[in-house]
């Protein structure tokens, strides 16, 4: 309790300090100017005083004043007062505390603003000097030798002490709050990284979502309109296909915006599992009620796939698939899987020129998604036409991915 008070009033002061600098070394020059010229009155019982009192209250006046450049010049401060306080000494000033006064008020600015090798040249220095005029003064015929020095060593030292543990508790309060400055930035810089990724990947779900669905049903309404009057038959059941294209759309739309409603209470309704490769029967039905077929073969006996690598295998061939309805004059699409030690190797391949928007398909959301969420996993992935005509696009993934951003929406 004792020990918080204290520190509470010395952190008062050095805010009034830092505040009001002059005022608050002027009110300490004028209160070591008293003590100081109290302590040139004081005497050994039965010594007489110096003849000449004008000499010390000049001299502690010079030192005094001295104390006044402390902040700037505080080696200067501290060699004048050793001078002037030697000199008073000498003359046969008793040394006392309040003589000393102006000199510990020194060394202790000295230590609070330089560093230990400059405290002990000036510290060292100014307790050497003083001790021996201390030894030599006639005041002090009646002390013995040893009470004379160490009277002076252990008053000086007392303002290095003080000083050097309030430069290292400044320093301590300095290092902790730039650690704390530093731990904020970096929890601010974090955070916003993880939105950032997060933004990231819900557009390329909803891009994924959107873009494909609606793709289809774009195929599935102008293939029925074509057919309205010529097959009735199958422009019913190119309706019905479209009637579960659009179902299909509004589901995952409805699951990936929930996760941006989703918390972490346990009464939160349970979203949609990821889609996978498992749904590729389902895609491949979609894209050929669009008009397109779609051949998928297998090479190698199929492996188990982490989550996040079924999603991205899943969301690629999707997006390829989706950018041969948009983009490609054929009626035919080619995927193929390739499982190669650790690796699944995939391909999807049309042999129609691109048109309109595709001709330069490298520049688009599709490719740029389609690569973002293969690297996402420690994969791979290239898009670019084919030297005998088409588009391809293929990706190499890690059955396990190999980085921790692995996406599990």
């Amino acid at each position: 309790m004792t020990t918080s008070m204290e520190r509470r009033y010395a952190d008062r002061l050095e805010d009034l300090s830092d505040r009001h600098p002059f005022l608050v070394d002027l009110a300490l020059v004028l209160a070591l100017m008293g003590s100081a010229t109290l302590g040139a009155s004081l005497t050994l019982p039965g010594a007489a005083p110096p003849d000449d009192d004008r000499l010390a209250v000049a001299l502690m006046g010079v030192s005094c004043l001295a104390l006044l450049l402390h902040r700037t010049h505080p080696r200067i401060t501290v060699a004048v007062n050793a001078v002037c306080a030697t000199i008073v000494i000498a003359q046969g000033y008793l040394l006392t505390p309040l003589l000393l006064g102006p000199v510990m008020a020194a060394l202790y600015w000295l230590a609070t603003a330089t560093e230990r090798p400059t405290i002990r040249v000036y510290g060292f220095s100014t307790m050497g000097v003083l001790t021996v005029a201390a030894a030599v003064s006639d005041s002090m015929d009646h002390v013995s030798l040893i009470l004379r020095t160490i009277g002076p060593v252990f008053w000086l030292m007392l303002p290095l002490a003080a000083g050097t543990m309030t430069r290292l508790r400044r320093a301590y309060l300095e290092a902790t709050q730039a650690r704390a400055e530093h731990a904020e930035r970096t929890r601010e810089e974090e955070a916003r990284l993880r939105v950032t990724e997060e933004r990231m990947r819900i557009a390329r779900e909803l891009h994924d979502v959107v873009a494909h669905h609606l793709a289809l049903a774009n195929a599935q309404a102008g293939t029925a309109e074509h057919l309205a009057l010529s097959n009735p038959p199958q422009t019913q059941r190119i309706l019905h296909d479209l009637t579960g294209t659009t179902s299909s759309a509004l589901r995952e739309l409805k699951a990936t915006l929930g996760l941006l409603r989703q918390t972490d209470d346990d009464g939160s309704a349970p979203l949609e599992p990821a889609p996978g490769l498992a749904r590729l029967p389902e895609l491949v039905s979609s894209c050929a009620s669009a008009g397109i077929t779609v051949t998928v073969t297998t090479d190698g006996e199929p492996q188990p796939l982490s989550p996040g690598v079924d999603l991205t295998a899943f969301r690629i061939v999707q997006e390829a698939l989706t950018n041969v309805t948009k983009h490609a004059a054929t009626q035919s699409a080619h995927v193929r899987f390739a499982y190669a030690g650790t690796r699944l190797l995939i391909t999807v391949t049309d042999e129609g020129p691109h048109t309109g928007s595709a001709a330069e398909p490298a520049k688009g959301f599709g490719v740029m998604g389609m690569r973002e969420r293969a690297q996402s996993v420690g994969g791979e992935l290239r898009a670019g036409p084919r030297p005998e005509g088409g588009f391809e696009v293929s990706t190499a993934l890690p059955l396990q991915p190999s980085v921790s951003g692995e996406e599990t929406g």
